[in-house]
């Protein structure tokens, strides 16, 4: 009986600290909120700028060695889940020809401890960890970055 009332109790003071304007559960307008209580935009702005599209195109160069490449399309809808890899269908060995793709490298069929495996590792099963779609988007902030000029 005792730890019933202990547990309705906790619930309602809970409730009541959402509900206090400025708690760090929600901002003051009800939407998100940072820990010290800063709004977070809930939606997704209308401009145009707010979100970049991937750009079909030849491959970018890359900027340092052992970069991945970047993806020369749209990868909307490319689910890759545990059990499928829509990549695969072009990017495998065995469709790579067929598709006019990259294939998919002899590095992502090696395991942790170096050893050959007959499968792409799970380490790098999930493409887009390292693979991202290539943009054409301004800098967010000034930099003085440079391409690497040699492979090392």
């Amino acid at each position: 009986m005792k730890s019933r009332l202990l547990a309705v109790f906790q619930a309602s003071l809970f409730a009541g600290l959402l509900l206090l304007p400025g708690a760090p559960f929600g901002a003051d307008d009800g939407g998100l909120a940072t820990l010290r209580g800063a709004p977070i935009p809930s939606a997704v702005p209308e401009s145009g700028d707010a979100l970049r599209k991937a750009i079909e195109t030849d491959p970018l160069e890359r900027d340092f060695t052992q970069q991945p490449p970047l993806v020369t399309h749209a990868v909307d809808n490319y689910p890759v889940t545990r059990n499928f890899n829509k990549c695969l269908d072009c990017h495998s060995w065995e469709n790579y020809r067929k598709e006019k793709a990259t294939k998919v490298s002899q590095t992502h069929f090696q395991g942790a401890d170096g050893q050959d495996l007959a499968n792409i590792s799970p380490r790098r099963y999930f493409c887009l960890q390292c693979h991202v779609p290539q943009v054409d988007a301004k800098p967010l902030i000034a930099n003085t970055y440079e391409r690497a000029t040699s492979r090392q």
